[in-house]
């Protein structure tokens, strides 16, 4: 007989249909007439009952059927007598794959810390919490690549390995084959890059944007959606040293362009999540709401989990420049009453609680902020004619803060060379960046957007760790 997934068989099949069923043993539960195992594979979020009359296992089978044990199930589809499911599978035989010693299996029927399932992260996945976050992760995922291939882009695979720096931070990962303990030395005492495997020195890549530039001023409309790491030894909620960044780049677009493009993105993937993970959202909204309740009033959150995501797709993005709001915070309450933590003026980077303060008090919607003071922004972005301001843009959500950030390109290439002298990029470093406003420049824009901040969001979730599956952080490197 066939195996379906138990998602197929809870959805799909009719009371009266033989079916085999696989999975692992959630739970096991014996009374005087019947033994009630409930398994899932992982399909879904909802178990799938089995049930066998007792006595009709044999002890020795009994013994090996516990919480994490691997088995298959073979019988009738039956309507079920007890609450909580429609159907159950009535048990004609049974087969173990694989038992799970409940003395040291960690996964037993009761509630565990988030803290304590990052230490089993190899076993996480079979909770509730976590399958439900990784099948929203892949919903997400392959509604990012339906959007672009939608809308005409061409997906574009950047290197991981570079010797640029996109972002002028300086906190990449070094890669090289050199003998760690006795490296070669140029006659200055330095490192000799010259005899290491690319020939000079090399790092993992913290952005795909200025090689997807290079796509976009050939391919028009592009996107990269690959691995990006960040030696910050920062153990934040929000930070991880390996993840994952989206980044579309277009030709011909300005920052109007752009700010359409990603709001209709983040709109439409947030979108597909509530249409084809319902279950999973209804599941991790009931988790937030019991959550909430431990919490002080004044720390709880407005808004609930699907109430959130219903706030994003259903209100038109605020738009406003950096100039004006820093003007509303200034005079905002808490600012007058010193109770942002970080002061507020022009020029400062502004921060979460800054962000989060015109998203969820003042506007009560999504807000994008533009014309940020170019000294706090990337080098490459297109600068405004007041000298002072740059055609960025950042979206700003509740409960998170900056979750994309983008700006129009500088297409001027003087004004792109003085700009990198400014910051102390040599620009013979990126000429082949710089060949893209030498020969048949154009106006061009793109963002990033960091795919677990929004796998994050949509989740619910208060640590980026946990919508992950193996975290990379400081001191944290394993699975």
């Amino acid at each position: 007989m066939s195996y379906l997934p138990i998602q197929q068989v809870l959805k799909t099949l009719p009371v009266g249909t033989d079916v085999t069923i696989k999975g692992w043993v959630r739970t096991k539960r014996e009374s005087k007439n019947a033994v009630f195992i409930a398994l899932n594979d992982g399909s879904t979020i909802n178990n799938i009952q089995a049930v066998a009359e007792a006595g009709q296992l044999p002890e020795d089978t009994l013994k090996l059927i516990t919480t994490g044990a691997c088995i298959a199930v073979t019988g009738p589809l039956v309507e079920s007598q007890g609450a909580g499911q429609a159907v159950e599978v009535k048990i004609d035989t049974i087969q173990i794959y694989g038992p799970a010693d409940p003395d040291k299996y960690p996964l037993q029927p009761k509630r565990h810390s988030l803290e304590f399932l990052r230490e089993i992260a190899h076993l996480r996945p079979r909770t509730n919490t976590f399958s439900a976050i990784l099948r929203i992760r892949h919903a997400l995922a392959f509604a990012v690549h339906k959007y672009f291939n939608d809308n005409g882009f061409y997906y574009l695979n950047t290197p991981i390995i570079t010797a640029s720096d996109a972002e002028g931070a300086g906190e990449m990962f070094r890669v090289t084959t050199l003998d760690a303990t006795k490296p070669p030395l140029t006659e200055e005492g330095k490192v000799d890059y010259s005899q290491d495997f690319f020939g000079r020195e090399t790092n993992l890549t913290v952005s795909g944007q200025l090689e997807g530039e290079l796509g976009a001023m050939a391919l028009g409309k592009i996107y990269t959606f690959g691995p990006t790491f960040r030696a910050e030894n920062s153990n934040t909620t929000r930070h991880l040293a390996e993840f994952w960044m989206i980044e579309p780049e277009m030709a011909f677009y300005e920052l109007e362009d752009n700010m359409n493009l990603a709001e209709d993105f983040v709109k439409t993937v947030i979108r597909y999540a509530l249409q084809h993970c319902a279950d999973d959202l209804a599941f991790l909204d009931n988790r937030l709401k019991e959550e909430e309740k431990t919490k002080k009033k004044e720390e709880q959150s407005e808004l609930g989990l699907l109430e959130k995501l219903q706030f994003v797709i259903s209100n038109e993005f605020v738009r406003l420049t950096y100039t004006e709001a820093i003007e509303i915070l200034v005079n905002s309450k808490p600012a007058k009453k010193g109770q942002f933590q970080y002061e507020v003026s022009w020029g400062v980077d502004l921060q979460s609680e800054h962000e989060r303060y015109l998203v969820e008090k003042h506007f009560k919607k999504p807000v994008i902020l533009t014309n940020y003071p170019r000294e706090i922004k990337a080098f490459y972005m297109k600068q405004d004619e007041d000298g002072k301001t740059v055609r960025a843009m950042d979206v700003l959500f509740p409960g998170i803060g900056e979750i994309i950030g983008g700006s129009q390109r500088e297409d001027d290439f003087d004004k792109l060379v003085a700009r990198m002298h400014e910051v102390g990029i040599e620009p013979e470093a990126l000429w082949w960046y710089l060949d893209t406003r030498r020969f048949g420049s154009a106006p061009h824009a793109g963002f990033g957007l960091g795919f677990e901040r929004l796998v994050l969001f949509v989740t619910g979730m208060g640590n980026i760790r946990d919508v992950i599956p193996f975290p990379r952080a400081p001191k944290t490197a394993e699975f």
